[in-house]
């Protein structure tokens, strides 16, 4: 977690302003408890029909969201979701990990899927569907919902034990990225949630001393294997072997660690980023087409994030605040939106394919909440 900041971020707005961010830090935690299933499950979208799942990824981020708010009966309503889903499917990981001890061939497709039904269940749509970030990003938020004084990780004990088997044996293994694409990389923003989350388990003492040891090492490897082959001219590159960056990378120091947000290759990284990517919102990448390319709030609010570990409080403040400016009349946040577009000619295309942009976005509210937060702008304080 941030520390606090050494300036009070509440001086940098007006009493305007503050009102409207403590109002939408309370929609925002609305819009994700009321439609958080009965079950613990978050969809990601409620009224974008494709997006009416959850993913491990998008709702582990949800879920520290919420747990920094103050809501840890939500959190941990979440993590109990996992915990049910992994431990659904024992006999399934255990034969994928003796597969692999035995150097059998494992398709994509079976391995475990990166998003489930609100019940638990497995999408009979077409997707893709291995991504092994959210894994070690739910393990990343176990572990930050405890240091904050919420529920132990042992908790689900026999749900982490399987996780982290599972990544210790797989992590090196190509996948989809955080927006489904490019299968056949090793992502770099992929491979910092993995090694917070195993960063984390190695240090549970309520897991065997190897398992312990096994994910310390695998962590080791990851960041090491980052820096021998997913660097390019002093950045960090989207992929390994690549050259391209993508706004994901931020994640690579806020929230999980592979880098201390002041390693230098981190400050290359999001000046990167910031030549090429951000202007107010931030882009994915430099050749995204997905509704024309446009700006996603998320994204912002990362950096955001990243902008608050930095000491950086007024860019901080002005991410947060051009967050807010997206917002509906309503109050709800969109994945991203359209004033600035990479590829416009695509625009009308997903629209067509898929109808307007998902709103609200889960994801966006609790990255949007977690920056006012960190900011000491909580909807109590603000």
């Amino acid at each position: 977690m941030a520390s606090s900041p050494p300036i009070d971020a509440r001086l940098l707005f007006d009493a305007d302003e503050l009102g409207r961010i403590a109002e939408l830090v309370r929609h925002s935690l609305f819009v994700i408890e009321s439609n958080q299933a009965a079950t613990g499950a978050y969809p990601a979208s409620p009224n974008f029909p494709v997006y009416r799942y959850c993913w491990f990824r998008d709702g582990a981020f949800t879920a520290d969201a919420l747990s920094r708010a103050g809501r840890p009966e939500s959190a941990e309503a979440f993590f109990a979701w996992c915990a049910g889903v992994v431990v659904a499917r024992t006999g399934r990981i255990d034969a994928l990990i003796e597969r692999k001890a035995r150097a059998d061939h494992i398709a994509a497709e079976e391995f475990l899927p990166c998003r489930y039904t609100l019940d638990g269940g497995e999408s009979r749509e077409e997707w893709w569907e291995f991504q092994l970030d959210g894994y070690g990003t739910w393990l990343w938020a176990l572990d930050q919902h405890a240091v904050r004084g919420g529920a132990s990780p042992e908790q689900h004990a026999h749900a982490v034990e399987l996780t982290v088997r599972y990544l210790v044996a797989f992590w090196d293994e190509p996948c989809y990225d955080w927006w489904e694409e490019h299968a056949e990389h090793r992502h770099t923003s992929t491979l910092a949630a993995l090694h917070g989350g195993l960063d984390a388990a190695s240090r549970w003492e309520f897991l065997s001393p190897q398992l312990r040891a096994a994910a310390g090492a695998a962590a080791g490897e990851i960041r090491a294997r980052v820096l021998d082959e997913g660097v390019h001219h002093a950045h960090l590159s989207k992929w390994l072997g690549g050259d391209g960056v993508d706004a994901s990378l931020i994640a690579c120091a806020t929230p999980f660690r592979l880098l201390a947000p002041g390693e230098p290759l981190m400050v290359e990284t999001v000046r990167t980023l910031e030549q090429g990517l951000a202007h107010g919102g931030v882009h994915r990448y430099s050749d995204d087409t997905y509704f024309g390319g446009g700006e996603w709030l998320l994204l912002a609010a990362f950096l955001g994030w990243h902008y608050l570990e930095r000491g950086q409080i007024a860019e901080a403040c002005s991410q947060l605040a051009w967050v807010a400016a997206q917002a509906a009349p309503n109050g709800d946040l969109p994945e991203q939106v359209s004033a600035h577009l990479l590829a416009p000619a695509f625009y009308d295309e997903w629209v067509e394919r898929w109808g307007p942009i998902a709103t609200p976005l889960l994801w966006s509210h609790a990255m949007f909440v977690t920056l006012a937060v960190e900011l000491g702008l909580s909807e109590t304080d603000a």
